[in-house]
């Protein structure tokens, strides 16, 4: 069991396929619809994620998240919204969110960014080695090897590749790799991760049968660990 979660939403449909991703996961998930019912229980109960809808009947987020940090609860917090500009991010986050992510938003995309909370929340250390199929990643010595062959990369093809890694077998969305890698939060309308991610397809792939590193339009990129 990874843990409990709340989710506080008010749109059904969403709070139903949100909970749904989440049990997938692992989690044991609650839903309140009202603003100030899901305050009372997040300070109440030791969840350890809330999924947190930015307009709400009765009390909107960002004063629940306020409230919540107010009264010291650290509970992880990734808030959903509509409101998917930069300066509605930057509040969120300041506010004390853990993550932002604007609706309407991609399932694999959201798994991703539980994930990501979960980790740092349990401030696990990062393995020194990441295998993934054939491909050995070494984090402090900054080297990669696919099947005992060594992969020159550059520093943000290793970061790229890191990432993929950590989420290997999972499809990430290029806004997901923006936000991790480049620290956008926002989509700068640029083909820089298409770019990278074909560089280091090229370097990966080149005298090998089996692609590791693949696509899928309105899905992202994934590193494939193979059979």
């Amino acid at each position: 069991m990874a843990g409990a979660a709340l989710v506080v939403e008010d749109d059904p449909r969403m709070a139903d396929r949100i909970v749904d991703l989440l049990r997938a996961e692992g989690y044991a998930a609650a839903i309140e619809t009202d603003g100030a019912l899901g305050l009372k229980r997040a300070a109440a109960e030791p969840f350890d994620i809330v999924i947190l809808d930015r307009m709400l009947p009765s009390l909107e987020g960002l004063d629940i998240l306020r409230r919540l940090r107010e009264l010291d609860i650290r509970t992880p917090v990734l808030m959903l919204s509509a409101l998917g500009r930069t300066g509605d991010k930057v509040e969120g986050l300041e506010t004390g969110a853990d993550d932002y992510l604007a609706k309407p938003f991609a399932d694999e995309e959201f798994v991703a960014r539980v994930r990501s909370i979960a980790r740092r929340a349990r401030a696990e250390p990062h393995p020194e080695v990441l295998l993934v199929g054939d491909i050995e990643i070494r984090i402090k010595a900054r080297t990669v090897h696919r099947a005992g062959r060594h992969i020159p990369t550059s520093r943000k093809e290793f970061e790229l590749l890191r990432c993929l890694a950590e989420h290997a077998g999972h499809f990430l969305p290029r806004a997901f790799l923006l936000e991790r890698v480049w620290n956008l939060r926002f989509d700068p309308q640029t083909n820089v991760v298409d770019v990278h991610v074909s560089r280091l397809r090229r370097k990966l792939d080149e005298g090998f049968s089996r692609e590791a590193l693949v696509s899928a339009r309105g899905e992202g990129y994934k590193l494939d660990p193979g059979p």
